[in-house]
């Protein structure tokens, strides 16, 4: 590996922001983008006339609901490092958009509402961090608010996700007494000044905890009992171990308020710090060195109409091995055919600006019209071939009609490139005369995004109708369609997914279950990776 690959490699951080929602999650991006000195100011969520928007919630859909529905790219160069941040959707409808950006990150920042703890979705995702081994780093979030206890807050990490917690920080009161934390690897107390909406950095001092300014803040008691808790601490939690932590075994914990900016450059600083840069890929034919020669990555996102005014269409890779050159001819495995990258982007939310060369862990963004799919491999070796991307089983399942004859070319267009980027899964049932596909979700919130956005980005009005399926399997070996129309159950039907695998769908979980009892050796998936 030349010195000047090594070097940019170490540099590069790419990470995904994760939570349930409404525990904070955008709003921390916008205040790690403001300390990394990516914003001047920074924007709000919920933003009245006037104030500024998040960089991350750009779609319109999204500035109206106040929810993230998509995953957004935000690069940008913070001292000596090149941070490549995706802010994820926390609603669990959409979790397969953060499923599939989990796949491109080498680390996470889960967010914890201080005033909940540990809800549903953050324990769904956790565990797919788990299974790949990504190291998950934690941010208490809404200390400015009453929250749980934080020693409380550490236990429920402990035992609800079986995860060794070190506590870096630790927080000094909450709610409209929150005064800053102490930071205990530097032995050090800060003390933050809220500023108006947060829209600027918090002003902060640093003492010891002696200080007799910090003793005249707190209240005694208050006082005694946070030294209580740090001693307790450095019994029950003494030993700072990296290596640890980057094995995915122990989570460093930050404490803070994201809408106050109280303690977000100390979590940023203590991220870039303890994390590490990218690791080797598994392809298909073994592992990948990131110090290959060949230059490969693979496709975890497809974005269309990110400039309404040329309707194109923005594929993101993560880059696994080699460097990237603009211009550069790259092998597509799934076409079989080579392709030139030429219009290729660093990425901020919605804006671009172009890139002439890339490296491991960069996420690139490129336009074109090649019908690039999610899980595509790029490469400059064609035996290199990636299985990155797994399938989950939509729970939802409908068909959408155009309701105007006059806009059919756009519902028509609208459909085709909404499809592309995976928004929903389409499937071909045995026997159905439609020519239009069955829309398979996660969650009912997915055909609401799809119908905004075919009314809103296309002017194609549309009407779903909903079907009675709730659970779909993959059949591990193919079925003749006969035989397996004769042993289908009451209500359930058979078809195949966009690449031809065959699948069978039930109106509930007891009909699959008694589908599996009756027939044990036909073997169903719930992915088909």
């Amino acid at each position: 590996m030349t010195d000047n690959l090594t070097y940019e490699i170490s540099r590069r951080r790419t990470f995904a922001i994760i939570s349930h929602p409404d525990a904070g999650k955008t709003t921390l991006t916008e205040k790690l983008l403001l300390y990394g000195g990516a914003l001047e100011l920074a924007g709000s969520v919920t933003a009245k006339k006037k104030q500024r928007e998040t960089s991350s919630d750009w779609m319109e859909l999204e500035k109206k609901r106040g929810i993230s529905i998509s995953s957004t790219l935000l690069q940008f160069d913070y001292k000596n490092f090149r941070l490549n941040l995706l802010d994820t959707p926390g609603h669990k409808d959409f979790s397969e958009d953060t499923y599939r950006v989990l796949m491109a990150v080498d680390g996470v920042i889960m967010v914890i509402d201080a005033g909940k703890g540990i809800e549903s979705q953050t324990r769904k995702l956790f565990e797919i961090c788990r299974k790949r081994g990504i190291p998950i780093f934690t941010f208490m979030n809404k200390l400015d608010r009453p929250a749980i206890p934080p020693l409380e807050l550490i236990d429920q990490l402990e035992k609800v996700l079986n995860l060794h917690a070190y506590p870096v920080n630790w927080p000094l009161e909450n709610g409209v007494f929150f005064k800053g934390v102490y930071d205990r690897m530097n032995k050090e107390v800060h003390l933050f000044e809220r500023v108006p909406g947060g829209s600027y950095r918090a002003p902060v001092s640093i003492h010891d905890l002696s200080d007799p300014l910090v003793k005249s803040i707190l209240n005694e008691s208050v006082y005694n009992q946070i030294a209580e808790e740090l001693e307790l601490l450095d019994v029950a939690h003494a030993g700072f171990n990296r290596n640890e932590v980057l094995l995915g075994n122990t989570t460093p914990v930050f404490f803070g308020s994201a809408a106050n900016n109280f303690g977000v450059e100390l979590l940023l600083k203590g991220f870039l710090e303890h994390s590490s840069g990218p690791a080797p890929r598994k392809a298909k034919s073994g592992e990948v060195p990131l110090d290959n020669p060949a230059f490969s990555g693979f496709v975890f996102k497809v974005q269309t109409n990110m400039n309404p005014m040329h309707r194109d269409r923005m594929v993101f890779a993560r880059i696994c091995s080699g460097k990237f050159n603009r211009d550069q001819t790259v092998f597509h495995s799934r076409l079989g055919r080579e392709i030139r990258l030429s219009s290729v982007h660093n990425v901020f939310g919605r804006d671009r600006e172009t890139i002439n060369d890339a490296y491991p862990g960069d996420i690139l963004g490129f336009v074109t019209n090649t019908p690039f799919q999610v899980g595509d491999t790029i490469s400059s070796d064609p035996d290199i071939v990636f299985h990155e991307i797994p399938r989950f089983a939509p729970e939802c399942f409908a068909y959408i009609h155009n309701v105007t004859a006059s806009s059919y070319k756009s519902f028509r267009k609208g459909f085709e490139h909404l499809l592309a980027e995976n928004l929903v899964q389409p499937f071909h049932l045995a026997g159905h005369p439609g020519n239009l596909p069955l829309l398979g979700a996660v969650g009912p919130l997915q055909f609401e995004v799809l119908q905004y956005r075919l009314k809103d980005e296309y002017n194609a009005e549309s009407r779903l109708e909903t079907m009675p399926w709730t659970c779909l399997r993959w059949l591990e070996e193919p079925l003749d369609d006969k035989i397996l129309k004769e042993i289908l159950p009451y209500g359930a039907a058979s078809g195949k997914d966009f690449e031809g695998r065959q699948v069978i769908l039930f109106t509930t979980d007891w009909s699959q279950q008694y589908f599996s009892n009756k027939n044990q050796s036909i073997k169903l998936l719930d992915s088909p990776l």
